[in-house]
């Protein structure tokens, strides 16, 4: 296993990190518990995880994973041999404290208290702020919508102070932030400078052959800040590992599990795209899955990139990425389909809503039709905000 520093602190973190948020609803603990102890025999020693995993989050999922983690410590008796991050969710959730702000000193106790009792320890080695409080484009949304009557949300000083108390308590080590953009972690290096408060160390966001948003310029402060990325969805969920291609939904699959739930990366485009990845694979001999990988591996702004395998040998495939390398030509030819389809994820969020209704309608039926209640609420409240954020 190749390792990184963790920002400017002296944590070293595996350059695969394991990612957990199916467990709880695709994978039982038991196989949770399998996934954890291969990763830790091939060298992994950074989880993340997510106080609302299990995903799709739901009312009965949430804080599902965090518990099958803490019970996995309390029976190998290892909770010093993994640097574990997780992470307070952002406003929107109405079964998380309410679903207003989070991240006033009240909720942030609350979240950090209940995730260190289901995990059984009582330090976080890396709390991450899921997503901002405030309105930006973050994710793959390329255009920011200014809205004048914007809510208050808590600033950023005193999101750094209530942190600082749990650092001081030795409940934390180190805070990283997630879904952000350059002006919210330029915000927090600045602030940390001015008033002496606790340094972000990572930054958590979306990055895959299909989404290479975070080059346009977090890349750059990543670097010179010295302030790396923690990469998800790197296999863009599990679109790049082929599986999807022709359209096809195989069994026990995401797309086939959840329906529309995880559908970002499956647009016309973002498909074709992944076609002619998967040409250049198949032409130097690698899977597709492993070029993504060693793609995103390969970058000097990323610290670690997360996969969330749901089973052993898609696990050993993605910790094996570390040993591909790609030479200058395959790297040319990445770039040529990228020059020709960049972030071809964006398709989908210019679509008008009208055309995604009969999607959005079959989900739906099948959820009641299966009495997912929880799930069917989950994916209305998405439904809109997709709807706010793109009309």
């Amino acid at each position: 296993m190749n390792f990184n520093k963790l920002g400017n602190t002296n944590l070293n973190v595996s350059m695969i990190c394991l990612g957990t948020m199916t467990w709880g609803e695709q994978n039982n603990e038991q196989e949770a518990f399998k996934l954890m102890d291969y990763a830790t025999d091939q060298g992994v020693n950074f989880f993340d995880t997510a106080e609302q995993y299990a995903a799709p989050s739901t009312k009965e999922s949430y804080g599902k994973t965090e518990i099958i983690i803490g019970n996995w410590f309390k029976k190998r008796n290892n909770r010093d041999k993994v640097i574990l991050a997780t992470k307070i969710s952002g406003p929107g959730m109405p079964w998380i404290r309410g679903g207003g702000l989070q991240y006033t000193k009240k909720n942030i106790t609350i979240a950090l208290e209940n995730s260190l009792k289901r995990l059984k320890t009582d330090y976080i080695d890396l709390y991450q702020l899921h997503w901002p409080e405030r309105n930006t484009n973050y994710s793959k949304k390329l255009v920011y919508n200014f809205n004048e009557k914007e809510r208050t949300w808590n600033n950023i000083e005193s999101i750094l102070l209530v942190l600082k108390k749990f650092i001081e308590q030795g409940k934390i080590r180190f805070i990283g932030i997630s879904n952000e953009t350059s002006w919210g972690l330029l915000k927090f290096l600045e602030l940390s400078k001015l008033h002496g408060l606790p340094r972000i160390a990572s930054i958590q966001n979306p990055y895959n052959l299909l989404n290479r948003i975070y080059e346009s310029d977090l890349a750059e402060i990543s670097v010179r800040e010295q302030l790396g990325l923690l990469a998800y969805s790197p296999l863009a969920f599990g679109v790049l590992t082929g599986k999807y291609r022709n359209y096809q939904k195989p069994k026990g699959s995401r797309l086939q599990l959840f329906g529309d739930y995880f559908v970002s990366y499956s647009g016309k485009l973002s498909s074709l795209a992944t076609e002619k990845y998967f040409k250049i694979a198949k032409k130097y001999n690698i899977s597709l899955t492993q070029l993504s990988l060693a793609f995103v591996n390969k970058q000097p702004f990323v610290t670690s990139s997360i996969v969330g395998a749901t089973t052993i040998n898609q696990l050993r495939e993605n910790i094996d990425s570390i040993n591909v390398d790609l030479n200058s030509e395959i790297i040319e030819e990445i770039n040529l389909v990228y020059k020709n389809n960049p972030n071809p994820t964006s398709y989908r969020e210019t679509r008008k809503l009208f055309y995604r209704v009969p999607s959005y309608l079959l989900t739906a039926i099948k959820l009641i039709l299966k009495g997912k209640w929880n799930h069917l609420g989950s994916k209305l409240y998405k439904i809109i905000i997709n709807f706010k954020n793109t009309s």
